[in-house]
């Protein structure tokens, strides 16, 4: 894990993050290559321009305005490496560069699980998953969500006097929907909302499934009560299961199109869940999650040659790639074609996608 920072660290951190076509998979392959942000900063635009693009770092007025306002908001700004930063979601590869919380942020680091499912709820599906929420806070379970209409409300609030999580899509100050404003406020008394996106941004359809991204990999088990066969939940179902986290599915009526999802998911294999009892006796094994073993770059494998870059970048097509299967192709090792992949998805002609894939940008 990088070590907690300095205040001039955590800032060039924060301005990292935020900067042009660096995501989490980016984030951590500068922080491995240089160590601190602010060389990582220092290098950044040279590297873009060696993969063949130019590169835009925010101005450092752009982050002093976040932090203000996240002072201004009462929120609590946690980067990689804080050591309350939460440790189920460092284990991720990649981790979240940096969450922004409101409410109690010890939340986080207690066990939880993540309740998820239609914003179209029936009530009876809502029932459920009240009673689930409260079930599981009963038994010394934190239950996350992302403050959607529907299933994700009713289990916030049956998880309210015990301890739940809100993830949003945009900022941790944007209340979306709007119906759920009273929810956000007892959340931030009660609970603890999250963001990984700016203060003050409004949520935007690619923001979900980052959150969604976050919700899972918050949890130990993330179960789905209700969703349609084409739904957010299933991607957080799918983002679980890629985290080596249990996935649970409440069945329901074949007559029910928001039970489509959950019957689904138990013909792949899902944990059946008809109470909390389903879920405590899955959970009696589970195994714990460790933050993985990152690789480290090799000595001669710092600068990567212009020549290697351009035998990447004619390799790369949309259908992802796995990192070593790039290396081999292009007669390279994995040091040299991770510098020279890093470099390729700074000038935005490479995706570094989380499990080691590459896609072209």
């Amino acid at each position: 894990m990088i070590p907690a920072a300095d205040e001039a660290e955590r800032f060039a951190r924060l301005r990292l993050a935020r900067a042009d076509r660096v995501g989490p998979v980016a984030f951590s392959q500068l922080m491995q290559r240089y160590g601190t942000a602010r060389e990582a900063l220092e290098a950044l635009p040279d590297l873009a321009r060696r993969g063949g693009g130019g590169h835009v770092l925010p101005d450092e007025g752009v982050i002093h305005a976040e932090l203000e306002a996240g002072e201004a908001a009462g929120a609590r700004l946690l980067l990689l490496g804080d050591p309350d930063y939460p440790p189920q979601l460092a284990a991720l590869d990649p981790p979240p560069p940096l969450l922004w919380t409101r409410g109690d942020p010890a939340l986080l680091n207690r066990d939880s699980l993540a309740i998820v499912g239609a914003r179209i709820a029936s009530a009876g599906g809502q029932r459920i998953a009240r009673g689930l929420a409260a079930g599981l806070g009963q038994a010394g379970f934190v239950v996350a969500s992302g403050m959607a209409r529907g299933i994700d409300g009713a289990a916030h609030e049956g998880a309210l006097p015990t301890g739940t999580i809100a993830v949003l899509g945009g900022g941790v100050d944007d209340i979306y929907p709007a119906e759920h404003a009273s929810l956000y406020e007892r959340l931030i008394d009660q609970g603890c909302v999250v963001s990984e996106s700016p203060m003050g941004a409004r949520a935007q359809a690619r923001d979900f499934p980052r959150r969604n991204r976050i919700i899972s990999g918050l949890a130990k088990g993330v179960i789905v009560v209700e969703a349609e066969l084409r739904s957010g939940s299933l991607i957080t179902a799918r983002l679980a299961g890629e985290q080596g986290r249990d996935v649970f599915a409440v069945p329901g009526s074949p007559l029910d199109p928001r039970s489509k999802g959950p019957n689904e998911l138990l013909r792949q294999g899902a944990i059946l869940c008809e109470g909390v009892e389903d879920v405590l006796n899955a959970l009696g094994g589970l195994r714990t999650l460790f933050e993985p073993e990152v690789p480290a770059w090799e000595p001669g494998a710092v600068d990567a040659d212009l020549d290697l870059i351009e035998r990447l970048a004619a390799l790369l097509s949309p259908v992802p790639a796995p990192r070593d299967e790039l290396a081999r192709a292009a007669g390279a090792s994995i040091g040299e074609a991770n510098a020279a992949l890093l470099e390729l998805s700074l000038a935005g002609r490479a995706a570094l996608l989380p499990g080691g894939m590459v896609a072209s940008g």
